[in-house]
């Protein structure tokens, strides 16, 4: 086992064949799962409109360094589909976003280099 990093995977899938148990759930769900809750966790945070035609899952993912963005995608791409089966949920093909945490850089506001007066 190699050097864990820490990736931020943001899943992002169509609805697609919601039957109307499916529907009536989400759209009395909705109000837990507009954009102030999103964030990344473990378990994953879904976000969705009432529209109902898009939505996003946000993970964190704790995998080996060597495997890369393209493993952490896939583990959150599968928790994705692990929860919308279990929930019930159609949805159409899932494509993901990763962010390796560990080795993004941070440019703060207000820092300069020497020389500023």
């Amino acid at each position: 086992m190699g050097t864990q990093h820490t990736y931020r995977v943001i899943v992002r899938g169509t609805w697609d064949g919601l039957t109307d148990e499916a529907r009536a759930r989400l759209l009395a769900e909705a109000a837990d799962h507009g954009l102030a809750s999103m964030q990344f966790t473990e378990e994953g945070s879904l976000t969705y409109d009432t529209v109902l035609k898009h939505f996003s899952f946000r993970y964190v993912v704790v995998s080996d360094a060597e495997d890369g963005e393209e493993m952490a995608s896939a583990l959150a791409e599968e928790r994705a589909e692990n929860t919308l089966k279990a929930r019930g949920y159609g949805y159409g093909p899932l494509r993901s976003t990763a962010t390796d945490m560990d080795t993004m850089k941070i440019n703060r506001k207000g820092q300069r280099g020497s020389g500023a007066a």
